[in-house]
């Protein structure tokens, strides 16, 4: 199959409609209908169900559209990973959440820029869960990832370090003085619901929670008596004096790890990492 052919199907397959998906593509819609004619020919199955009214994916179709996303991403990666590399000035790109770890971080960068023949480190911060994608699709070398709530499946990674979590709570609500919290008390507070967080395609899941897409703008939500938060302990130092905290002993951990590509081959990669690990 060519990438061509690919980029054609999930142009379709996401939108469920030719006409849509060749104005996506800009190109007329009978090359675009006989090129996907052609690889379900090629594969010798049916890729797309089509009606009068309606397109819909086979399970086939289904398969082929998460393993097409999967190898248009790691073309695209390849891609952007070769020009860095040819750059004059090569350098590493590590893509982070903003204000998760910052302590972690700056030891990290610190430790690296002393070692002999480190390169220029490019941090990207961003939003909970998209530095994962961004180390997928080739946009950053590296990351600091966090389990649970990363996933680090098909890349290596290095734990770094683990802790507990903590409930956020306004302060001088009538709980900020215990000594501990369980998971079921925090998530039956109904004047204080749990934040809704974006998902990765999307959209917000339905729940009671205000919606939030960071952690100063759930911060802010929580000193004003609108939310609560489940957060790893470290992130302590973000707060101010209108937050209290709580221990969760039964949340689970959060591990950083330092993640790259399985496949990568990059020195500069492999002196960072290791530069981790000997924090």
């Amino acid at each position: 199959m060519e990438t061509r052919e690919l980029r054609y199907f999930v142009a379709v397959a996401e939108e469920l409609h030719f006409g849509r998906a060749a104005q996506r593509l800009a190109m007329t819609q009978p090359p675009l209908s006989r090129a996907i004619q052609q690889l379900e020919r090629r594969l010798g199955v049916v890729l797309l169900h089509r009606t009068a009214r309606a397109v819909a994916l086979t399970e086939a179709g289904s398969v082929l559209l998460w393993e097409a996303r999967a190898a248009l991403d790691a073309v695209e990666a390849a891609e952007r990973r070769t020009r860095r590399a040819a750059a004059e000035s090569p350098g590493v790109v590590l893509a982070t959440k903003a204000g998760a770890s910052s302590e972690l971080l700056s030891k990290l960068l610190d430790a690296y820029a002393a070692e002999p023949g480190a390169v220029a480190v490019e941090v990207m911060l961003c939003g909970p869960g998209e530095q994962e994608g961004l180390l997928r699709d080739g946009r950053a070398d590296v990351a600091l990832l966090h389990r649970p709530f990363d996933t680090t499946a098909g890349l290596d990674t290095e734990d770094l370090h683990t802790e507990q979590q903590v409930v956020v709570l306004p302060a001088g609500h009538p709980l900020a003085n215990r000594p501990h919290m369980s998971i079921a008390e925090v998530t039956t507070l109904a004047d204080l619901p749990l934040p809704r967080w974006p998902r990765r395609g999307g959209g917000y899941p339905d729940g009671p929670g205000p919606q939030v897409r960071d952690h100063t703008q759930l911060f802010q939500l929580i000193a004003l008596g609108r939310a609560c938060a489940v957060v790893p302990e470290s992130l302590r130092a973000h707060l101010r004096d209108d937050h209290a905290t709580v221990p969760v002993p039964d949340a689970p951990t959060v591990t950083t790890v330092i993640a790259w590509p399985a496949h990568s081959r990059s020195k500069a990669v492999a002196d960072l990492v290791r530069t981790a690990t000997c924090l």
